[in-house]
């Protein structure tokens, strides 16, 4: 597995959790404070267009490591929870990590 696949799951794990925290504030905002409907508006939109890239990258980076169905759902549900993009995006990286090293490549002498 190339180390770009988990890269591209990588930033789109940060860039989905960081867009759900602050769709949260917004929606504390305009539900708290009624304040805010349309940065609301634009910010879920953004974070819906992120997170469907989100889910193609994880389900990419699944693929290619071969998970099974139910951690591969967690993996693809951890963008909906907040914070919880943080921790699997780091174990994640922690278990995938060994599968690079082993397609890494050979250097050839010549």
């Amino acid at each position: 597995m190339k180390r770009s696949v988990l890269t591209r799951y990588r930033v789109m794990a940060y860039v989905t959790a960081v867009m759900l925290l602050v769709l949260c504030t917004c929606m504390v905002f305009k539900y708290g404070f009624d304040q805010g409907e349309d940065v609301t508006f634009m910010v879920s939109q953004a974070h819906g267009v992120l997170y469907i890239i989100y889910l193609i990258f994880a389900f990419d980076l699944g693929s290619k490591a071969k998970w099974p169905f139910g951690r591969l759902l967690w993996i693809l549900l951890s963008g909906t929870i907040p914070f919880a993009a943080f921790f699997v995006e780091r174990k994640v990286t922690r278990d995938v990590e060994p599968l690079l090293a082993d397609a890494a490549p050979v250097a050839v002498k010549a």
